[in-house]
């Protein structure tokens, strides 16, 4: 579980990072991210759509992608506000693939 102090919770900060964020897409997300010089922990929020499926799917595949930036948190730079938008296929991936596609994208855009 990702504390307080480590989730995008207002509106405007969303859109800010969407819209001026660095983009890597990959099959089952688009992880968008943005780096400041603030010195404060990284930021995480999370875009799943009714496309993706009920609500019972959209609340999993969050849950999931909630588990991997909580074990990623560590090697993304201090600073950094991400936000990951599940796509579709997402509701049909197992937690590894995710895991592996979150990951590769951290990697490349907000590595610490």
């Amino acid at each position: 579980m990702l504390a307080r102090g480590n989730r995008i919770t207002r509106g405007a900060e969303y859109k800010a990072v969407v819209r001026g964020g660095s983009r890597c897409a990959g099959p089952h997300t688009v992880t968008y991210v943005v780096t400041t010089s603030e010195d404060r922990a990284p930021r995480f929020g999370f875009i799943v759509s009714k496309q993706v499926g009920t609500a019972v799917t959209r609340n999993t595949v969050r849950r999931r992608l909630k588990a991997v930036c909580a074990e990623a948190l560590g090697g993304v730079r201090p600073g950094a506000d991400v936000v990951i938008r599940a796509l579709p296929t997402a509701a049909s991936a197992d937690f590894q693939d995710l895991r592996a596609e979150v990951i590769r994208c951290l990697t490349r855009r907000a590595a610490a």
